[in-house]
């Protein structure tokens, strides 16, 4: 027998075994990990989710928040889990995208150690304050910066709010005093005590406090303003030019998960996330949904790890 004849061989039978196993499964719990605290966007999708992905597979979705080092301690959890789809990851651009090109070290290869299953919703960040800051617009908030220290709350240093943070910093010349946290909650909670008065932070999660009154909204990181809040104007149009940035939030696995497995997923999540009162329920939050095909979603992180490397770099942000 010739080697290429055993080579063959030896991959259909790794072929049969892969499909063997996807029609298996789900034969036990699955767990969704939420790299980051309760609370926060990626939070609010999972527990969205959850229930009527157990619905679908016939077995129970356990919600699991590994919140800590920006996303990437859940992240490594599931990018070294076993290939056999019980273990997913509902992560957004932080640990995915921006975590490669601001940490001199990191333990696992979002490129080479996940893969995609799909995106599920988009949600613009917002540009809010406490409700006691002077300031009603960019501008106004700039000349303050100016004149007196401004504590800005980032989710954690090196995430997505905060370079996108730092992104409006240098457009607009304003001058803030990045104060890194451990999640989004914790964040939003001392801006709306008044220990730090600037937070950039994704939709989902901010604008309940918006609507409560206990935040002050200054401008969106769309390209277009979101009907929820029209009368606030894009950041873009604030002078911040071509400015936009968000929380993408999608659904991966560890490499080597079998095709059956993730295209059972997607076709089941893109399904939930579809329904008409999961959308609206969503899009009454400020969070629209966005579904993609596997390999679209491997796709554009890979273009999202080049855009924010560019960022990184002309920030000088860098991380053990």
């Amino acid at each position: 027998m010739s080697i290429n004849r055993r080579e063959l061989i030896a991959g259909s039978l790794a072929l049969g075994l892969g499909s063997a196993h996807a029609q298996n499964w789900p034969a036990k719990p699955i767990r969704l990990v939420v790299p980051y605290p309760p609370g926060g966007s990626s939070d609010i999708i999972a527990r969205s989710i959850a229930q009527p992905l157990s619905e679908a597979l016939k077995q129970s979705v356990i919600v699991d928040n590994k919140a800590g080092a920006n996303g990437n301690l859940g992240a490594d959890f599931v990018a070294k889990s076993a290939p056999d789809g019980y273990t997913l990851l509902l992560c957004d651009t932080g640990a995915l995208a921006i975590s490669p090109s601001v940490y001199t070290r990191l333990s696992f290869d979002p490129s080479k150690d996940l893969r995609g299953v799909t995106m599920l919703a988009y949600s613009p960040h917002l540009l809010v304050v406490h409700p006691s800051v002077p300031a009603n617009n960019l501008k106004e908030l700039v000349a303050l910066s100016r004149r007196s220290e401004l504590n800005f709350a980032v989710t954690a240093m090196g995430s997505a709010p905060h370079l996108a943070g730092v992104a409006v910093e240098r457009a607009s010349g304003a001058k803030w005093q990045f104060i890194p946290y451990k999640g989004g909650s914790q964040a939003i909670t001392d801006t709306i005590a008044g220990q730090t008065q600037v937070l950039m932070n994704g939709m989902l999660a901010t604008l309940p406090f918006v609507q409560s009154g206990k935040l002050k909204v200054l401008g969106v990181s769309k390209s277009t303003r979101m009907p929820l809040i029209g009368d606030v104007p894009t950041l873009a149009e604030q002078g911040v030019a071509n400015f936009e940035s968000g929380t993408w939030q999608g659904v991966l696995v560890a490499h080597g998960t079998p095709a059956g497995i993730v295209s059972r997923l997607n076709a089941e999540l893109i399904k939930i996330i579809r329904n008409p009162d999961i959308r609206a329920k969503l899009a009454g939050q400020g969070a629209e949904v966005v579904t993609m095909a596997a390999a679209q979603q491997d796709e554009f992180f890979n273009r999202e790890r080049s855009r924010w490397a560019k960022v990184v770099a002309q920030a000088g942000i860098k991380l053990d």
